[in-house]
């Protein structure tokens, strides 16, 4: 069968391949178009699979939220190039709107919900691969599923917060997931700050002082040493931080003002925790040339 331009275009069309790749797949095919296109499925698949063990630590932080109904989805590339392509863009957005209608509870449990397409987030997944050339994975996920106020933020597609309110409004949920995404606190409150954490910074400020400091009566040095472990826990909990929309005042300011209180909140970067692979291009030559 003549494998006729307009064939390669509907192929082309239905799947979102290259023009070479779908003319491979209806001569392989004999031009029958559907074989071709669960070809270049499998096809897609394969290369999937050779391109799963390759470091994919750029990408993007996708969102999706209906009222008090909010997810995150991490979906990584290897590249930033990659990660502002539209084939990879179309995916992680369609990745997001089926973790808020499917409700999985990790990425695991999201590979099988399906996109709006039909397939699954698995096979569009392997479909994006064939088309960008990188690996792709969906690594993380985090939803929240509330009746008091929830707010999702994504700075710039490499940091979501998601946060959970009681009281308050829209607004103040709003602002205070971007200060969330600006700062990063690692904790909520000083209650829930670590004991250990405290013995510890305890003992680096005692360390720190003077033997002249050392030597003053028990009850002052506990409350020097108090005052100083009271800013770092400030420093480390979201209630302590001054506002970043409102620097003259902390958070828990804020928030009492309002009447509100964060039940919760969620943070997701852009490949945090990913070893990344630094290549040392001078070495790898000196190395080729027999220098090294």
């Amino acid at each position: 069968m003549e494998i006729t331009a307009s064939l390669v275009k509907e192929l082309r069309e239905r799947t979102g391949a290259g023009m070479m790749e779908c003319k491979k797949a209806l001569t392989e095919n004999n031009g029958d178009i559907d074989a071709a296109a669960e070809w270049l499925r499998k096809s897609g698949l394969a290369k999937a699979d050779k391109k799963a063990d390759r470091v994919a630590a750029d990408g993007r932080i996708a969102v999706a939220q209906a009222g008090g109904k909010a997810v995150l989805v991490e979906i990584n590339s290897e590249t930033d190039f990659v990660a502002k392509d539209a084939n990879f863009l179309a995916f992680t957005d369609a990745v997001a709107q089926a973790a808020l209608a499917s409700g999985a509870a990790d990425a695991e449990a999201l590979k099988a919900a399906k996109i709006a397409s039909g397939e699954t987030i698995e096979e569009a997944r392997a479909a994006v691969i064939a088309k960008v050339g990188e690996n792709v994975q969906v690594r993380r996920l985090v939803a929240i599923d509330s009746a008091e106020n929830v707010a999702a933020y994504v700075h710039g597609g490499r940091i979501g917060v998601l946060v959970e309110l009681k009281g308050g409004d829209a607004e103040l949920a709003r602002g205070i997931a971007m200060h969330v995404a600006a700062m990063n606190p690692p904790h909520i409150k000083a209650s829930d700050v670590p004991a250990d954490f405290i013995a510890k910074e305890k003992e680096i400020e005692l360390a720190k002082m003077s033997d002249k400091d050392k030597a003053k009566p028990a009850d002052i040095l506990e409350k020097i040493i108090s005052g100083k472990i009271a800013k770092i826990v400030n420093e480390v909990t979201l209630y302590g931080q001054p506002y970043v929309l409102d620097t003259n005042q902390t958070v828990e300011q804020a928030l009492k003002a309002a009447g509100a209180e964060v039940l919760r909140f969620d943070r997701l970067a852009v490949g945090e925790g990913i070893e990344k692979k630094e290549d040392d291009f001078a070495a790898e030559v000196m190395k080729q040339a027999g220098l090294a």
